[in-house]
């Protein structure tokens, strides 16, 4: 197995269990939001405005994984 396998794989690995993460936090903070918001609806404005934001922080472990996957494709030292 040569190093440019090895790097294809590590960042399809990254990649891959850097998205099921955030999936799975995401879908539980929209539940959680949905849930909060079905209980007291005149609350909507600051839930929907706290959930976005809460949102946003968990999708940067995805980001974070993306970008290392393209070093690992495209900027490797290992790699000649």
């Amino acid at each position: 197995m040569t190093i440019e396998m090895i790097s294809i794989l590590a960042a399809a690995f990254a990649v891959g269990l850097g998205a099921i993460g955030p999936a799975l936090a995401e879908g539980k903070a929209v539940a959680a939001a949905m849930d909060a918001i079905a209980r007291q609806p005149e609350a909507a404005n600051v839930l929907s405005r706290t959930l976005f934001v809460g949102l946003a922080m968990i999708e940067t472990m995805a980001i974070y994984c993306l970008v290392v996957a393209l070093l690992v494709l495209f900027a490797n030292p290992f790699v000649g």
